[in-house]
């Protein structure tokens, strides 16, 4: 079950729920599947910091524990506060594709809470244990704060008002991969922003495509995200856009020399790129496709899980290429300068 929580959002009936560890419990109701972007957000960062010769080791894996915990609060206090406003009742969205601890009668309000309070203590730590080692830095103390404002305040107002997409694109780069190279160098740089700038509009396509899956429903419950106030063909063609356009990023990167060629490594993402487009160019299909098989944390989510697969495939490919030009920066850096 950790594996299957890690890969997918399982569907679990309550006697197969009780019969569960804790751990996957735990698993389950933060949603770990989609923790990988938020790790890949971290490395990205660290391989940033090493590659200019200020990587810390043990700031990386406090801060890279405290991030992933943090996206697991924000999917758990995601969870407690759309269904307290009713948001999941009536087969919405969230119960159909995965299932929603408390909808689904696995948790009670309560022990959702407790969840997420549970979780966010052990956030707190790490943000303590780093900040520490930071020797008390009031701009490492700010970043936090930011990072929970967004957890907080992400599910309300944020995504009602159609600034759910923004908020995403500007945490896992700014906030994430910004961020956490300041505190792994104590140095705030507008390079990384922008060398991190194709990964974080990658990641962006997810929630986009989920909002645009559930744009009816959204509409009905007043529910503001982007793809409501812009239509379902723009909310399309922008994700088309934001999938093309790292590509143009890293060749601008490239060409103005802040990163070296070894970056092209993320071109190896470019036949997942063309496997999903295509769907982007119709509306969502009436019917479960043939693979999106039931209970697999996909359909009704149908652009949702594309991007998602095609953000994995992204994140290892952008990766690669960070490492291997890491790599060159270290042997070779009279080459560089």
């Amino acid at each position: 079950m950790w594996k299957r929580a890690l890969s997918i959002i399982p569907s679990v009936s309550k006697r197969e729920w009780d019969s569960l560890d804790l751990v996957s419990k735990w698993l389950i109701s933060s949603r770990a599947a989609v923790l990988v972007m938020t790790f890949t957000s971290s490395a990205v960062a660290g391989l940033f910091a090493l590659r200019d010769g200020r990587f810390r080791l043990l700031p990386w894996v406090v801060m890279t524990i405290g991030l992933v915990l943090g996206h697991a609060t924000n999917n758990q206090f995601n969870d407690y506060t759309d269904f307290v406003r009713g948001v999941d009742k009536d087969n919405y969205y969230r119960s159909l594709y995965g299932p929603q601890p408390v909808a689904h009668g696995l948790l009670s309000p309560r022990q959702l809470l407790l969840y997420f309070g549970v979780t966010t203590g052990l956030v707190i730590s790490m943000a303590v244990l780093l900040f520490a080692l930071d020797q008390w830095d009031p701009i490492i103390l700010l970043l936090l704060a930011i990072g929970m404002a967004f957890v907080l305040l992400y599910t309300w107002p944020l995504k009602y008002i159609g600034l759910g997409e923004i908020s995403v694109l500007l945490v896992w780069g700014p906030l994430l991969i910004g961020g956490g190279y300041y505190a792994l160098t104590r140095h705030w740089s507008w390079g990384v922003i922008w060398g991190s700038a194709p990964y974080a509009i990658g990641v962006t396509t997810v929630i986009f495509g989920k909002h645009i899956d559930k744009i009816a429903l959204d509409r009905e419950k007043r529910i503001r995200t982007l793809p409501v106030l812009i239509g379902e063909k723009a909310s399309r063609v922008a994700v088309i856009s934001l999938l093309v356009i790292p590509f143009v990023l890293v060749a601008l990167l490239v060409a103005t020399r802040y990163f070296s060629p070894a970056i092209l490594l993320v071109l190896l993402a470019v036949p997942s790129l063309l496997k999903t487009l295509p769907p982007l160019f119709r509306p969502k299909p009436l019917a479960r496709p043939a693979e999106f098989p039931e209970g697999q944390g996909g359909w009704p989510l149908y652009f949702a899980p594309i991007a998602f697969r095609y953000v994995r495939s992204f994140g290892v490919c952008f990766l690669l290429g960070l490492i291997a030009e890491t790599a060159l920066r270290i042997l070779l850096p009279q080459f560089w300068r």
